[in-house]
């Protein structure tokens, strides 16, 4: 597993940016999230030791976690990153975007139906956007897709959109402002995707946790060791690529 950031900086864009952990991040170091700048990784997918073999090995690539991968600003540098995912067909590629109403202008000529080293997860927050983008998502020639519902504000139904979701992703906000997870939300979330045969993860706990009516706040170093030991997770082998 690797990570590449060809650029950093982000702006906020819904309500489940508002204790976005970029932004709680760059504050703590004095940096201008609002600033989207290419980084010094940008080729890093490409780049080779001197004997030749490339510095990132086969496997899984979390790309653009510190910003947007559709991002209006990145438009001028995306083309590149494109070509080095296809270079790269022995990496699997892996995106979140809450900006998913831009992805069809923003993909290269040869797309198609999707590159096949290509996951792409549109992330939800609550029914509005779970509604509107995913409506857009469930349109797109996209080979490989998954849903990333986190954090989780309220009930989201979203059944009727998991046809050719291979995976989706749920969990709470971590924050000391953060606002509540009802652990029901994560159960009915959960009980979706098995009638669709949808594999299923439940990624974290909120700081602010509601399980069985009582309201706990649990350390946020424990959000995924105790989202892990809940034992909800399902496999249906959607997910192999990644």
């Amino acid at each position: 597993m690797a990570m590449w950031n060809p650029w950093r900086g982000c702006r906020r864009y819904s309500e489940g940016c508002r204790h976005c952990y970029i932004h709680k991040r760059d504050r703590r170091r004095n940096i201008n999230t609002e600033n989207i700048v290419r980084t010094e990784e940008f080729y890093r997918p490409v780049e080779r030791f001197k004997n030749g073999n490339y510095r990132i090995r086969s496997g899984i690539v979390y790309t653009c976690f510190s910003s947007d991968f559709l991002i209006e600003d990145a438009d001028e540098w995306r083309p590149q990153c494109w070509e080095m995912m296809k270079q790269r067909q022995d990496l699997t590629f892996l995106f979140l975007t809450k900006r998913i109403e831009r992805f069809e202008e923003t993909v290269p000529e040869d797309w198609g139906d999707g590159y096949d080293n290509v996951v792409v997860c549109c992330t939800v927050e609550n029914r509005k956007n779970a509604e509107r983008r995913l409506e857009i998502f469930s349109r797109l020639p996209i080979k490989h897709k998954c849903i990333t519902a986190q954090p989780l504000l309220e009930k989201i139904d979203i059944e009727k959109y998991l046809d050719d979701i291979e995976l989706v992703v749920a969990g709470g906000e971590s924050d000391m402002y953060a606002r509540p997870l009802d652990y029901e939300w994560i159960l009915d979330l959960r009980q979706q995707c098995i009638k669709r045969r949808v594999d299923f993860e439940f990624r974290q706990l909120g700081t602010h946790f509601i399980k069985d009516g009582k309201k706990y706040t649990v350390s946020v170093r424990n959000l995924c060791s105790q989202a892990a030991k809940a034992g909800i997770n399902v496999n249906f082998g959607r997910h192999n690529k990644f």
